[in-house]
């Protein structure tokens, strides 16, 4: 496969810039809000909702995959939910701080057992299935790039941690802006760069201790891209 195909295939897997944009504006407007309404949590809360059910509108007018603006919509539901329950502010961002914790645990454990989470969620998107681990380059690249996106997570804990304990709720808004999209395309770049520097493995059903043998191949090779789970979450 051609490194535009990769590229394509690691654009889908994640979503683009947009996906990032539906996950990450209402957390921003959050912030913002909070602090232009004189802390007040309702206003600030409305205004996340409402910016979250503006973005899943316009991907059905544009008639667009709702996939993302809809998984946007249902994460500042539950983080609204949070956020009121408990009547703390600070607390509209704890989901996305488990979250970010969750996954960087999922990523690093993966590496760390060999079966690093970017090459299950890439390898059958860019039609390689998994046949990739048994090819030693392409799975210790597999693995610098999941690694890659595991420090992603972590800088994302880094920086908002503190923030969520001082309760600095329009900083935490405002760091969403860098967290997101120049994070996000970072992180993407720096792992097509990894991917691209290993071939792609070629199907080769019978090579010794192969994990997909030919009895099983058919249902690795016929996995939709659709069935990669996770994706906004990456963002």
């Amino acid at each position: 496969m051609t490194e535009a195909a990769q590229r394509e295939g690691l654009a889908e897997l994640l979503g683009g810039p947009r996906g990032i944009v539906d996950a990450g504006l209402p957390g921003v407007l959050f912030g913002i809000a909070y602090a232009a309404f004189g802390q007040q949590l309702g206003p600030a809360l409305w205004v996340a909702l409402g910016s979250a059910a503006l973005l899943f509108a316009i991907s059905l007018v544009q008639r667009r995959s709702v996939q993302h603006s809809l998984a946007g919509l249902a994460g500042v539901l539950i983080m609204a939910l949070v956020a009121r329950w408990t009547g703390q502010a600070e607390n509209f961002y704890l989901p996305s701080i488990l979250k970010n914790a969750a996954y960087a645990a999922a990523y690093a454990i993966s590496a760390l057992v060999g079966w690093p989470l970017l090459g299950v969620f890439l390898g059958p998107v860019l039609g390689e299935g998994f046949h990739w681990r048994q090819d030693p380059a392409r799975r210790r690249a597999y693995a610098r790039a999941s690694w890659v996106w595991c420090g992603m997570f972590v800088v994302r804990l880094v920086v908002q941690i503190p923030l969520y304990l001082a309760g600095a709720v329009a900083a935490l808004g405002i760091a969403g802006i860098f967290l997101g999209i120049p994070l996000f395309a970072l992180t993407v770049y720096i792992t097509w760069v990894i991917l691209r520097a290993v071939p792609m493995t070629k199907h080769a059903p019978d090579l010794p201790g192969d994990i997909d043998d030919a009895e099983s191949e058919p249902a690795a090779s016929a996995a939709p891209a659709s069935d990669v789970v996770g994706r906004e979450d990456l963002l």
